[in-house]
């Protein structure tokens, strides 16, 4: 069984990979980041996206016939999914680890924005202003776009703290403590109740841009926003128009249209807007590496492995 990593992580994985596999008694495979050797013996690739002149490397499968499975180290697969060299199943990165630092990273902007943190940290001038004091959480509505397997956690961790939670999806769900809508009317009514909105949705055709300047309006005013799903999900343009009018009046950013982030956009320079480097859910290496050896042995097993795209839907 020859293993072919795609991935300029080779190096952090190769090692811990081989013992992942080894402790679920997998044998006999060899782990490769050669992609034109042997590649008649390739059965299964681990990818994540790699960039040339900023732009993403597009992979050609086709000569891997014999691959039955390609594992995405994250949790975004939108680079493939119009990829049109394989017929193999796709497999997003689907790991404890992963979920954890989304929900933490989630959790703790959305209460330093709800207890306004950064007007003590940023204005620590003398001036000691007892009389502004935070709500507490049972008077403030999170919304969450997105009840996937980041969504959802992050909803029940923000309903445990005693927010009040609302959750939007394509199709509905059923969520013990959260009021969830789903479709077309469910996304202007979340809109409407949401004091700080959490963005956690993949990226499609149906979901870029989804936030424009015909749907942030329809949040309450000086509402704010948390984007740690896909750049493209946010028209920035219209973003910005909506902090300036006051309508925002705080965008929490980890991921970009651009990554890195040019240094010369406003959103580095913005008084209202918070960047963080693509950090809210890194991929532990040892703990994706035990769930991409667990999926290799349910693939080779013929079953069902955790975390299966559906190429159609796009996530």
């Amino acid at each position: 069984m020859r293993i072919l990593f795609l991935s300029n992580l080779f190096s952090s994985y190769e090692n811990i990979l081989s013992k992942a596999l080894s402790e679920l008694n997998l044998s006999g495979f060899t782990i490769s980041d050669e992609p034109n050797e042997k590649v008649d013996e390739v059965e299964f690739i681990i990818y994540s996206p790699t960039r040339k002149n900023e732009a993403i490397v597009t992979h050609d499968f086709t000569n891997y016939r014999n691959n039955k499975a390609i594992f995405s180290l994250y949790a975004g697969v939108e680079s493939l999914i119009n990829n049109n060299t394989f017929d193999c199943p796709l497999v997003k990165m689907v790991d404890n680890g992963l979920t954890s630092g989304m929900v933490e990273w989630c959790v703790a902007h959305t209460l330093r924005i709800h207890l306004g943190i950064d007007r003590h940290i940023l204005g620590q001038d003398g001036i000691w202003r007892h009389d502004i004091k935070p709500p507490l959480a049972k008077d403030r509505n999170v919304g969450i776009l997105g009840l996937g397997v980041l969504g959802e956690p992050t909803a029940h961790a923000l309903r445990y703290l005693g927010f009040n939670v609302f959750g939007w999806s394509r199709t509905p769900k059923n969520l013990e403590g959260v009021s969830c809508f789903h479709a077309s009317e469910g996304f202007k009514k979340i809109l409407n109740v949401t004091e700080i909105l959490i963005v956690l949705l993949p990226l499609t055709s149906q979901t870029f841009k989804i936030l424009n300047s015909d749907t942030i309006p329809l949040m309450p005013k000086n509402s704010a926003v948390i984007n740690a799903g896909r750049g493209d999900l946010i028209d920035d343009e219209a973003l910005l128009k909506n902090l300036k009018a006051g309508h925002i009046s705080n965008a929490t950013l980890d991921v970009f249209s651009m990554e890195p982030l040019p240094p010369s956009h406003p959103y580095w320079h913005h008084p209202l807007v918070t960047v963080t480097p693509h950090i809210a859910a890194d991929t532990p290496v040892e703990s994706s590496a035990k769930a991409i050896a667990m999926n290799i042995k349910l693939v080779m097993q013929g079953k069902k492995p955790k975390g299966l795209v559906n190429i159609k839907r796009g996530y």
